[in-house]
């Protein structure tokens, strides 16, 4: 199958209200290009270096996600360009991305990453950390960041139900905190091996890699 019957087959089987970020981390940019002439606009990368990279070699309507753990000292080479960063777990993250955000006049969306997995090795806040951020004076006095809704990462399993539980605290954690939030409307939640079931329990934006351009 060819990046391009990958993307349609997927792209054909999402709801309307689902966006498909195509993980591209690793992949060289003929790949991406190939993935591009099939009408994908959305790219997911896990590192800002090589983002910035494939950044200055595709096209200009092309919204890069960042889906990678962010180091703060990196947040500059992305500031100028990243359309939406995905895992934010820290004041002090979101802080430094209004910070970079101001110097290039642009105001850069953020998602929330909650911790929702059994793992250790996920990152994120808890309900108690999140709602702790968002009434923070820090927080409101940031003018450059705008929080448009949450993602998690399920455990890594193969037992459904146990992710299908992740996913539904997950959306219950957005359905709460979106009745304050006004911005909140995404719920970035599913991967190549369980968007479905992500989509099921209430997903807007799944983050598909291996389906689309084969394994890594």
């Amino acid at each position: 199958m060819s990046i391009k019957n990958n993307l349609l087959e997927i792209k054909s089987s999402l709801p309307e209200n689902v966006t498909l970020v195509a993980v591209s981390k690793t992949k060289p940019v003929s790949d991406l290009v190939e993935a591009y002439k099939a009408g994908q606009r959305i790219f997911g990368e896990n590192k800002i270096q090589e983002m910035a990279d494939k950044f200055e070699q595709m096209p200009k309507d092309i919204e890069w996600h960042m889906i990678g753990h962010v180091q703060t000292n990196k947040v500059k080479f992305m500031a100028p360009f990243v359309s939406l960063v995905h895992g934010v777990d820290s004041l002090k993250l979101l802080e430094e991305i209004n910070k970079q955000a101001l110097k290039n006049n642009r105001i850069i969306d953020c998602l929330l990453q909650i911790h929702i997995a059994e793992e250790e090795t996920k990152f994120g806040l808890d309900e108690a950390e999140l709602n702790d951020l968002l009434q923070s004076d820090t927080f409101t006095n940031l003018k450059n960041i705008k929080i448009k809704g949450l993602m998690g990462m399920a455990t890594f399993t193969e037992n459904q139900d146990q992710i299908k539980k992740e996913f539904l605290h997950l959306k219950d954690i957005f359905d709460k905190f979106s009745i304050l939030n006004p911005n909140f409307s995404i719920l970035s939640m599913g991967m190549s091996g369980d968007y479905q079931l992500a989509i099921d329990c209430g997903s807007t934006m799944v983050r598909i890699g291996s389906s689309i351009f084969g394994t890594r």
